[in-house]
């Protein structure tokens, strides 16, 4: 896990967002020039390192009743991707910006040590599982990938 000085660090590398201190330590970050009433992008940032992410208008995350994402498990690339993902859904663009949005992928690996790959394409906004080069499945929601991934007695290997 992330510790709350890089996750802080990763949003403060994002010069459109304002940081502004909550209580308890904690610490939001807004997009003022959001085009809905919707400005917080990073919701609680603790010091424990857990927070969220609005997620409300981006597909394949799962997101609670606030349409925000916990991002306590996230790694750095899938922190920063999801953050220019809420960035680019509060500013009313296209879910495909003109420059790509760089998803890492997940490595996934069962008993039997073989290996799939778990992928966000952006353009499709759809979650792909690779075998090696082939296709394996898609799923319309990162939940319904990692059960599946799961049922199948798979685990994360990266993060």
């Amino acid at each position: 896990m992330l510790s709350f000085e890089q996750k802080s660090a990763i949003a403060d590398s994002f010069p459109e967002l304002q940081r502004k201190p909550v209580s308890l330590g904690r610490m939001n970050y807004h997009y003022e020039q959001s085009v809905y009433d919707k400005k917080t992008v990073v919701y609680h940032l603790h010091p424990n390192g857990n927070g969220f992410v609005y997620a409300g208008h981006i597909k394949g995350y799962a997101t609670d009743d606030k349409g925000m994402v916990n991002i306590r498990d996230f790694s750095a690339d899938e922190l920063r991707t999801l953050i220019t993902q809420s960035i680019h859904s509060l500013a009313g663009k296209p879910s495909t910006p003109a420059e790509p949005i760089q998803q890492a992928a997940e490595q996934w690996m069962d008993a039997d040590k073989h290996m799939l790959t778990l992928s966000f394409e952006d353009e499709d906004q759809m979650w792909y599982v690779y075998a090696g080069l082939n296709l394996d499945t898609v799923f319309e929601t990162y939940e319904e990938a990692i059960d599946y991934l799961q049922e199948e007695g798979f685990t994360r290997v990266n993060s």
